[in-house]
C-alpha cells in the first residue's frame, strides 16, 4: 500500500483505458489542470452523488479550462451505462487492477463493520497545466465536493491554470 501522492509532487503518469474503450495518457493533458477522483464504484449512491456534482459544475470547470478524470476499479462498459444514465460530461477510467490508484495511495485498508478489506479511498488531485500536485483530497466526503474543489482550481495561479 503506497503513500498517498503529496502536494508539490509531479503527478504519476499512466495510460487506462476509457469509458468507450479508448485509451487516455494523462500526460497528454499537459498544459490543462485536471480534476482526477477516485471512487470505489459505478452507479451507488455516494459516487454518484459526487460525479452528479461534477457534472453540475460543468460550466465552472470550463472556466477553469479544467479536464475532470473520474478513476474507479469499474470495467470501461460498466463505465459507460453509468454515464449515459447520469449524462456524465467527463471521461470515466478503468483502473481494473487498481495499479493508478496503488501510484496515487488511493487503493487503502478500509474498515466497514469490522470487516477489514482493500479498496478506493474516494479521494481527489488537482493536477495543475505543469503536471504537478496542487491539492490533495484525502478521505472525501461526496457532498459539497465539487464545491471544494473548484474553490482550489480558482486558488491555481494564472501560469498552473493553463
Amino acid at each position: 500500500m503506497a503513500d498517498w501522492i503529496e502536494e508539490g509532487s509531479k503527478a504519476p503518469d499512466f495510460t487506462l483505458p476509457t469509458h468507450d474503450g479508448t485509451k487516455l495518457k494523462l500526460s497528454s493533458l499537459k498544459g490543462t489542470p485536471v480534476v482526477l477522483y477516485f471512487y470505489p464504484k459505478d452507479d451507488t449512491p455516494g459516487c454518484t452523488k459526487e460525479a452528479c456534482g461534477f457534472r453540475d459544475a460543468k460550466a465552472t470547470l470550463a472556466k477553469h479550462k479544467a479536464v475532470v478524470l473520474g478513476v474507479s476499479p469499474d470495467d470501461s462498459e460498466s463505465h459507460e451505462q453509468f454515464r449515459l444514465k447520469y449524462k456524465l460530461p467527463f471521461t470515466l477510467l478503468a483502473d481494473v487492477d487498481h495499479k493508478v490508484a496503488e501510484k496515487y495511495g488511493a487503493w487503502r485498508e478500509k474498515n466497514m463493520y469490522g470487516k477489514k478489506s482493500m479498496g478506493i479511498a474516494r479521494s481527489t488531485f488537482i493536477i495543475d497545466a505543469a503536471g504537478m500536485v496542487a491539492k490533495v483530497f484525502k478521505a472525501v466526503r461526496a457532498d459539497g465536493h465539487a464545491d471544494q474543489v473548484l474553490e482550489s482550481l480558482a486558488l491555481l495561479p494564472p501560469a498552473r491554470k493553463a
